[in-house]
C-alpha cells in the first residue's frame, strides 16, 4: 500500500486543507483499475491523519485493494455550517472529484463507502442518507445517528454548525433523511452500527438501533453490534474490522502490494 498526503485548496472551504489518502500498489505496470474507496471520518478534536496513526486501517484494507481517504473535518460534525465552513459540500462533493482527477479512485455508487468514529459515525450516517445516490454503504462506530449526549449538541458548537433551531425534522436529522429516502423511492445505502457497551453514546446508538430495526424489511440492510468496550481506539480499531467484512469486498490476492 502506498501513502500520500495531500495538500490541496479547497473552494468549498475558502482554505488550504489536508487529507491522507491510502492506495493500494499494483505489482506489476498492468492498466490501472479504478479502485473501490472508502471515506473514513474522525471523530471530535481528530484530524485527517488519526485512522492511519491510531489504527491498522492500512493492513486491514490491503486484501481487498481498497483505497482509504481520511479528510480533515475541523470540529464541524462534517455540515454545511450555520457558522463557518461548507465540510458537507467539501466531502461529498468538493473532494471527491479533485482527488478522482488526481488517482485511480471509483466514482460508481457501488465502489464508495463512508464511514466512521462517533463525530465521524453520525457524520457518516448523515452525510451517506443526504446522498444515497453516491455511497453504497454505512458504518457507524461508537455513535448514533444523533449524538444527544456529545459536546457537537451543546452551545456554543450546537449553533455555530447546526444553527438555532432544532436539529430533529431538518437536513441535519438522518431519521428525517432516511424516512424522505424511503418516501421517494431512491436508493437505500446498507447500514454496520458498533457501539461498546461502556460507551457513553450508547443511548443515541441506542436510539439509533430501535429507528433503524423498526422499519419494515430492513430497507437499509442495518446491522447492529454491541460488544465490550469503551469510547476507545482499541474498540474502533477492532471493529472497523467488521465493518469491512460487512462490506463483502471480493479480495485480491497477489495482484496489490
Amino acid at each position: 500500500m502506498a501513502v500520500a498526503k495531500v495538500h490541496l485548496f479547497s473552494h468549498a472551504l475558502g482554505m488550504q486543507t489536508t487529507c491522507t489518502v491510502i492506495l493500494p500498489q499494483q505489482r506489476e505496470p498492468l492498466p490501472i483499475k479504478k479502485l473501490s474507496v472508502l471515506w473514513l471520518l474522525h471523530g471530535y478534536s481528530g484530524g485527517g491523519n488519526e485512522w492511519h496513526r491510531q489504527s491498522n486501517i492500512e493492513r486491514y484494507a490491503a486484501p481487498y485493494s481498497l483505497a482509504v481517504v481520511m479528510p480533515y473535518g475541523f470540529n464541524s460534525a462534517y455540515t454545511d455550517m450555520a457558522h463557518g465552513q461548507k465540510y458537507f459540500t467539501y466531502i461529498t462533493e468538493e473532494l471527491p472529484a479533485k482527488l478522482q482527477a488526481m488517482f485511480p479512485l471509483s466514482a460508481r455508487r457501488e465502489d464508495n463507502f463512508i464511514a466512521g468514529l462517533s463525530m465521524g459515525g453520525a457524520g457518516s450516517i448523515r452525510l451517506g442518507l443526504s446522498c444515497p445516490e453516491k455511497y453504497a454503504a454505512i458504518g457507524c462506530l461508537s455513535a448514533g445517528a444523533i449524538n444527544r449526549g456529545g459536546v457537537l449538541l451543546q452551545s456554543p458548537l450546537k449553533e455555530r454548525n447546526f444553527g438555532a433551531g432544532p436539529v430533529d425534522g431538518t437536513r441535519h436529522d438522518p431519521f428525517f433523511l432516511a424516512r424522505g429516502i424511503l418516501q421517494d423511492g431512491r436508493p437505500c445505502p446498507r447500514i454496520f452500527h458498533a457501539c461498546g457497551c461502556d460507551d457513553f453514546l450508547l443511548q443515541s446508538a441506542h436510539e439509533t438501533r430501535d429507528f433503524f430495526q423498526g422499519l419494515e424489511g430492513n430497507p437499509f440492510s442495518y446491522e447492529y453490534l454491541e460488544a465490550p468496550g469503551a469510547h476507545t481506539w482499541e474498540f474502533w480499531d477492532e471493529h472497523i474490522q467488521d465493518f469491512l467484512r460487512y462490506l463483502d469486498l471480493p479480495r485480491h490476492r497477489g495482484e496489490y502490494l
